[in-house]
């Protein structure tokens, strides 16, 4: 999975006139390409390799899904943009996701497009074709999240026609349409009762399936696909949270990109975010904790954000956060530390979570709670999540309310995935559930951080413009309103 499809093209040197004796060589097409099975795996490993990309999971998701957030800070200008609001269709961000995404989505169509004609075993064809549509449903969800109605490729693109580049955008509904149909036939093929974090199984589809269904706002279809998760064999909380980081296939993770550590799989944001040392060298850190944030926390009790008691090289391990003291400021502070192993020079083996049990857990909380009010069914795994960092157990009596049940979910969603590129999801997610809903409170929204870093709510930053690069290639596609 650590390697992408590789084509390789011999070239022969030859001399003299005979050259013009030599039979050409083969080209290989899709079409004399998928053979066999091993064909549909490499097809697959490509697929997969695609979230590793920097526009991806390797860097500028987890950018985009923190640095706009009430969670962190930074002086580096290379996030300067995100943090304060800024992004215009030539920031590098709104760039990075968007083109990443569409590689791997054309990667998840090549092998919904090619493998069903492979002769090979049906059960292992089946679950490839599970697990490539979960990966397209996966990258479809990130950016109608982002840039709301997109172009939607559901097949190869495999020339640079105008007919074939030129491509109007799907409306939002119908992106989600084909979200929950990617993710209905990856439930249908994926295999049951497999608990790995390193390929697709049917838990991963129901917890993707619960994080799509919370964004619709679609709460009795969460809460289904979140039991799913919940009654599944195989996961588990892990015990002490400070174990759980950095990822490396915990019994918690539903699904986690693999990162190998070298040149070709490694995974360049923890040296990013970490102190020197152990970061390689000395700059303004990205996703830098902010003072409100870890002062939000309880610092005393919350095992999420409590002194360990083991000093590091990076500093005093909080879990979440290390705190470093260094005569250089670049690398004096607060700073995450939920990846940690050593960064390898910008190539990190540790892994990135993209779903895991508690995160999930949270969301059948939020579920039932918008559903049915506060229940003991909601409580009880908001409760788990807190008994695991070493808060009190609550009662009903504690958040009687829909309103201080809700509150209650948002602030164990910060502390719980602090700096695991949800936060601003979330916050985009509570924006839209109080513009649908007027009764619904959420303590701080999209909106409420949009005021602050530009002095007016605008509803145009909810999204992202489309790159200019993409305005300039597609002439069908509409840039989105105010940029």
């Amino acid at each position: 999975m650590k390697n992408s499809l590789i084509v390789l093209l011999a070239f022969g040197f030859v001399a003299g006139c005979q050259v013009l004796d030599k039979t050409p060589l083969p080209s290989i097409t899709p079409e004399n390409f998928f053979q066999n099975a091993d064909d549909a795996e490499s097809a697959l490993t490509a697929a997969y390799d695609a979230l590793q990309q920097t526009g991806s999971y390797g860097q500028d998701l987890n950018v985009v899904g923190e640095m706009p957030s009430d969670n962190v800070t930074s002086t580096n200008g290379d996030v300067n943009a995100m943090e304060r609001i800024l992004w215009t269709p030539q920031t590098s961000q709104v760039n990075n996701v968007f083109q990443a995404a569409y590689i791997g989505i054309n990667r998840a169509n090549v092998v919904l497009n090619y493998v069903p004609n492979i002769q090979m075993d049906t059960v292992r064809r089946n679950q490839i074709l599970g697990e490539a549509s979960f990966l397209r449903a996966l990258h479809y969800f990130n950016l109608v999240r982002l840039y709301g109605a997109i172009p939607l490729r559901l097949q190869p693109t495999e020339s640079g026609e105008n007919s074939v580049v030129n491509l109007a955008q799907s409306p939002v509904d119908q992106v989600y349409a084909q979200i929950v149909s990617d993710l209905q036939q990856a439930e249908q093929w994926t295999a049951a009762g497999a608990s790995s974090p390193v390929r697709v199984t049917k838990t991963a589809v129901n917890a993707l399936q619960t994080r799509v269904f919370l964004t619709q706002r679609q709460w009795a279809q969460a809460l289904t696909a979140a039991g799913n998760v919940i009654d599944s064999d195989g996961y588990q909380l892990v015990p002490n949270f400070n174990a759980l980081f950095p990822p490396e296939n915990k019994p918690e993770s539903i699904f986690e990109v693999q990162f190998a550590g070298n040149a070709d799989g490694g995974f360049i944001l923890p040296d990013l975010m970490l102190p020197s040392p152990p970061a390689t060298y000395s700059f303004p850190k990205f996703n830098i904790p902010t003072n409100e944030l870890i002062q939000s926390a309880d610092t005393n009790r919350d095992l999420r954000w409590k002194f360990t008691g083991e000093v590091t090289s990076a500093g005093r391990n909080h879990a979440s956060f290390v705190v470093s003291t260094s005569t250089n400021a670049n690398d004096n502070g607060f700073f995450v530390y939920k990846w940690r192993s050593n960064p390898n020079a910008f190539n990190s083996p540790d892994n990135y979570y993209v779903l895991r049990l508690a995160d999930v857990m949270l969301m059948y909380a939020e579920a039932s709670n918008e559903l049915n009010g506060p229940t003991q069914a909601a409580l009880a795994p908001l409760n788990a999540v807190r008994t695991r960092a070493g808060l009190p157990v609550l009662t009903l009596a504690n958040v009687a309310t829909q309103q201080a049940f809700r509150v209650e979910v948002d602030r164990q969603r910060r502390l719980e995935l602090a700096f695991e590129g949800e936060r601003w999801f979330d916050l985009l997610r509570y924006a839209r559930h109080e513009q649908a809903s007027p009764n619904v409170d959420h303590p701080v929204t999209a909106l409420d951080l949009i005021q602050q870093q530009r002095g007016s709510r605008d509803v145009n930053y909810l999204l992202f413009p489309f790159p200019q690069t993409e305005i300039n290639n597609n002439a069908l596609l509409q840039q989105n309103p105010g940029y």
